[in-house]
This record gives C-alpha cells, sequence and structure tokens, in this order.
C-alpha cells in the first residue's frame, strides 16, 4: 500500500468536498479548486476525512493511488490557507512597481518588463520582493517559476530574480596575471 496514498486526509471546518464521475471539488473560504479523478483509484468521505483506495495493485495504480492523495491534500490545504512563494531582485539599477495582478519591472533590459498574474493568483510587492500567492499550489509555483525565467540570477554577481530560501552558487572572477 501507498505510504501517502494510505493517509486519510483531514477536511477543516468551513470546507466541503463533492466527489464526481470525472472531478472532485474542494470548496473552502479562499476559493473552489477541482482535482481530476485518478484512474483506478476510488475516493470516498466519511466522518470528515477523505479516504483514498485503489483498485488493484498494479505499479501504475500505487503511483495513481499516491498522487491522487496528495493533490487532495494540496487542494484542502490551498481553500484553507493557500499558498505563497517570495521571489527577490538583486541587481543595481533593478526597480519594481505594481502589485495586485500586475507588477512592472526594470531588469536592465531597453524596456520595462510587466507581468499580467492569471486569475486566482495576486502578486505583493514590497521593496525588492515579491510574494506569489493563491489557492492552487501548482498555478502558484508556476508563476513564481515564469517571474524568475525573466531575468534569472547569474552566478558572478548574483544579479537576478531569485526565490528568497535560494542559494546561488557563485563563480570566481577572471583571475589576473601575474
Amino acid at each position: 500500500m501507498s505510504r501517502i496514498g494510505k493517509l486519510p486526509v483531514e477536511i477543516p471546518a468551513g470546507v466541503t468536498i463533492t466527489v464526481g464521475d470525472k472531478e472532485i471539488t474542494v470548496a473552502g473560504p479562499k476559493g473552489t479548486l477541482q482535482v481530476p479523478v485518478q484512474a483506478n483509484t476510488t475516493t470516498k468521505v466519511e466522518d470528515n476525512k477523505i479516504i483514498v483506495t485503489r483498485k488493484d495493485d498494479e505499479p501504475a495504480s500505487k503511483a495513481w493511488h499516491g498522487l491522487q492523495r496528495a493533490l487532495l491534500n494540496n487542494a484542502v490545504i490551498g481553500v484553507t490557507k493557500g499558498f505563497e512563494k517570495k521571489l527577490e531582485i538583486n541587481g543595481v539599477g533593478f526597480r519594481l512597481s505594481g502589485g495586485g495582478k500586475q507588477i512592472e519591472m526594470a531588469l536592465g533590459f531597453s524596456h520595462p518588463v510587466k507581468y499580467t498574474a492569471p486569475d486566482g493568483i495576486e502578486l505583493k510587492v514590497d521593496k525588492m520582493e515579491i510574494t506569489v500567492s493563491g489557492a492552487d499550489k501548482q498555478k502558484v509555483g508556476q508563476v513564481a517559476a515564469e517571474i524568475r525565467a525573466l531575468k534569472k540570477p547569474e552566478p558572478y554577481k548574483g544579479k537576478g530574480i531569485k526565490y528568497v530560501d535560494e542559494h546561488i552558487i557563485r563563480k570566481a572572477g577572471k583571475a589576473g596575471k601575474k
């Protein structure tokens, strides 16, 4: 049995779960998320817990079992607490402004770079830090990765956009002649 899949998911107060044929709807105070039903798994809601079982012991079914439980757990956490990722901009002359749905950045290019967030994602700007938040864990991670990809941190001076907890491995510059 899958170590992840066999654990029940606790349903906190204020969260409603609707199990359908093709998708499971999780609704809570921060929004509503749909989780697709994975192949060879069965999902039941009983005693304020979500229980995921698999139909057979094939290796693929075992993988789907753990994935289904993890997606449901992330959806429950997302509609109650939400997810967030923080990015930091480092560089001389780099600027950041905006917030809400759109931010504008000066990243050393000949033009300012504008980024508009998709529905369900909020961007907050604080000095040189961007906070990406929302209920859907996958969307939050995707938006953070897209913003980071606009100007990846370089290894010599560390200029660029990086995650707050990311460590950039630095390289030594040119060695001069002796």
